[in-house]
């Protein structure tokens, strides 16, 4: 049975967000994960993961104006310093957090630029990240979301993220695979996860249709757990929906699994 992390982000929604450390620790997680920490108290959320015996897995560089409808920048041409400096900073917190892994979300297709400029951008972006993040012992990873909850975004297929690591020259640079969003772009789950699973160094869940937990939709989890465990995958997985009631009414789907 692979090992699951609470997305804070999308768990325990029904407390304060520093309150979901607590009740994740209650409900048996050993790791969290969420969005960002950037507009937290570090120090606090230190406090948090400690008191609770937790590990920080995994939040997202800075990906611009969230609340204004940016979906990362490493895709724009015009914003190479912003997403510079915001490595820099994704470091720090990092650090401060115990994470030993970032995740780069490219962001939406600029209007009036080239495929080949975004291309290059996004490639050198993540030759940039990549690297420095290897020097501080983090490693990078890079997320293709699904383009039908996401209009406008430039990283849609696992393929693409691929030759996009590939092109970065970067041995510091890895594939997250968030299974929901590949099955809504791609099916063919098993294939993808068997054919990169050396690439691989997280994935994240949710079922189809609804983004709901495990059990309420049409994908097989029990069917790719056990291929998980057969190819050895040893990361964590986040999860990352949204219950269709209360979170801690919705996990019974990991209990259900192992039996």
């Amino acid at each position: 049975m692979p090992k699951f992390c609470a997305n804070l982000t999308m768990l325990f929604t029904e407390v304060p967000f520093m309150e979901r450390f607590d009740m994740a620790a209650r409900a048996g997680f050993r790791g969290v994960e969420f969005l960002f920490p950037y507009a937290f108290d570090l120090d606090r959320i230190a406090e948090k993961l400690q008191s609770n015996n937790l590990e920080m897995v995994l939040f997202n560089l800075p990906a611009g104006d969230w609340e204004g409808g940016d979906r990362g920048l490493a895709v724009n041409p015009s914003r190479v310093g912003e997403f510079q400096d915001g490595v820099g900073k994704a470091i720090d917190a990092a650090k401060k957090l115990g994470v030993k892994q970032l995740n780069c979300l490219g962001g939406l297709t600029p209007e009036g630029v080239s495929e080949d400029q975004i291309y290059k951008t996004f490639v050198d972006n993540l030759k940039f990240a990549g690297n420095a993040l290897k020097d501080a012992g983090v490693r990078l990873l890079v997320e293709p979301v699904n383009n039908l909850d996401v209009p406008g975004v430039y990283l849609y297929r696992t393929q693409k993220a691929l030759d996009l690591i590939r092109d970065s020259g970067s041995d510091n640079v890895f594939l997250q695979h968030d299974i929901y969003h590949m099955q809504r772009m791609e099916g063919e789950l098993a294939n993808t996860i068997r054919s990169n699973i050396a690439m691989i160094k997280h994935m994240q869940l949710a079922d189809n249709p609804g983004r709901h937990e495990p059990g309420t939709g049409e994908i097989n989890y029990r069917f790719l757990f056990s291929l998980i465990d057969e190819l050895g995958y040893d990361g964590w997985i986040g999860c990352e929906y949204r219950p269709k009631t209360t979170t801690l009414e919705g996990l019974g789907w990991i209990e259900a699994h192992r039996e």
